[in-house]
């Protein structure tokens, strides 16, 4: 692990819209015991704000890793992905893309537009558990992420 990383607490971005998904991932991600401070919004639109830290986000953090959902209401998620990759200030934020979506249009189009990973949400609660647990054994604790 980046011994950068173990000094400040990891920031992550929940673009989500489901709130049953959102308590999950929060669920998960505490059993963990890493240090993490989760952000949520429930669309697009909102995500780019908070990345750009406009509005009512003028003074939030810079988030360390996004979790996107694909489906999301007022901008999507592919079009975030894209908007975040063209932006210089922007690009270098990893990008897991947590979708329900198991079309392989939608994986080669993620990855096209650069996300980091590609992972589908299962239906199982014990499963949807798991996933948000590699999530977090592998993004926020052997990965060495760029500096804010």
């Amino acid at each position: 692990m980046d011994p950068t990383n173990l000094a400040r607490p990891v920031e992550i971005l929940l673009v989500e819209d489901n709130p049953g998904d959102v308590e999950l991932t929060a669920e998960a991600l505490r059993a963990g015991k890493i240090s993490n401070q989760m952000h949520v919004v429930e669309d697009g639109e909102s995500a780019m704000a908070f990345l750009r830290k406009q509005g009512g986000y003028a003074g939030v953090p810079c988030p360390d890793v996004v979790l996107l959902d694909l489906n999301l209401p007022r901008k999507d998620g592919r079009e975030v992905l894209a908007e975040m990759k063209s932006d210089p200030a922007l690009r270098r934020i990893p990008v897991v893309v947590l979708t329900t979506s198991q079309a392989e249009r939608d994986l080669l189009q993620a990855y096209d537009l650069y996300a980091n990973c590609y992972l589908i949400k299962p239906i199982e609660f014990d499963r949807f558990i798991c996933v948000i647990g590699h999530i977090r054994d592998f993004w926020l604790s052997a990965v060495s992420l760029p500096p804010r």
